[in-house]
């Protein structure tokens, strides 16, 4: 049985795998410029982050309708359930979505339909986070939380991603204030690619209770002073930072020392399909690669339940950490 845990940074849209890829496709008439199933995943070799997002938004046209977006969604669901995923908070990108002609609707909806009934069909509770396109204009992230607000009974939070560099979190001041005066909660991606003052700025600037990576940040030690001293979670993804090239090798990971900071760090699978595993095989992947120890190990898996926005639910989150301190490690 695996460590129980949430997992607290995944972008449904890279939970696409090939097959469901190309069953969507055939679907909705969608043409894929790959022969098969084998010929996709050979694409699935990136250089960086933006080699990695070329191919990202290219299979999103396979996403049409409200039920593509719930049998996308309710596979993640079960993949995660049989890897110990007991909560999931999980990232979309509507601006993807919008730009091709498909209304809010039909994402919040659909993705609705899997995660209203995963904790009875896969024992998994979830909550949904908005993310805007860093390298879109924030007149278009504000005009996206206008269209989400009929939403927002489904909507936990909103969240910032795609290209880092040369889109600093100021840019999106002026959405994060609103978001906050609407009562969502606020997280973004900083310090994967950009520098250790991107963190920084989405702290001080955007007001993030979350950071999501912030592997940079250990190049700035007041920085991680701070971060210890706040109590802020960092949402790393191991396997997600080899294949961008964030790191050479798993073995260079920051990890072990990250942890050796008291840093609140949790380990996630970002976009699972492209990256070459889901969120057990990361802890798998990084107890073998780092030698870290059970007790760690365990660490991080309570980590993802301190980290999560489980406030309206302290009663859930208990039960959650109950299940980690009792876990016996085979």
């Amino acid at each position: 049985m695996p460590l129980p845990k949430a997992e607290l940074h995944l972008h449904i849209e890279g939970t696409l795998e090939p097959e469901l890829a190309f069953e969507l496709a055939a679907r909705n008439g969608v043409e894929l410029p790959y022969a098969d199933t084998d010929e996709l995943r050979k694409a699935y070799q990136f250089a960086d982050l933006q080699s990695f997002l070329n191919l990202y938004y290219e299979l999103m046209a396979v996403l049409r309708t409200e039920q593509d977006f719930a049998d996308l969604a309710d596979a993640y669901l079960a993949r995660a359930a049989a890897q110990g995923v007991r909560h999931a908070e999980i990232f979309f990108d509507p601006q993807a979505h919008i730009a091709r002609g498909l209304a809010m609707g039909t994402v919040v909806e659909g993705l609705w339909r899997a995660l209203g009934r995963s904790e009875e069909n896969h024992g998994v509770s979830t909550k949904l986070i908005m993310c805007f396109l860093r390298d879109e204009s924030a007149d278009s992230a504000l005009e996206t939380l206008e269209a989400a607000r009929p939403y927002l009974d489904r909507i936990t939070g909103i969240g910032l991603d795609s290209a880092e560099v040369g889109h600093p979190p100021v840019k999106f001041r002026e959405v994060y204030e609103a978001a906050a005066a609407l009562g969502l909660r606020r997280v973004a991606h900083a310090g994967e690619e950009g520098p250790p003052a991107y963190i920084t700025e989405a702290l001080d600037i955007l007001g993030v209770e979350r950071i999501d990576h912030g592997l940079r940040c250990m190049e700035d030690p007041e920085l991680v002073e701070r971060l210890v001293r706040e109590r802020i979670p960092l949402t790393l993804c191991p396997l997600s930072n080899v294949r961008l090239r964030a790191v050479d090798v798993l073995a260079d990971h920051p990890l072990p020392a990250m942890l050796d900071a008291g840093l609140l760090c949790t380990v996630n699978s970002d976009d699972p399909a492209y990256f070459g595993g889901y969120v057990a095989d990361n802890y798998h992947a990084v107890r073998d690669a780092l030698g870290l120890p059970r007790e760690q190990m365990r660490e991080l898996a309570r980590n993802s339940f301190l980290a999560s926005f489980l406030e309206d639910d302290e009663e859930r989150r208990a039960r959650y950490l109950a299940e980690v301190e009792a876990y016996e490690f085979g």
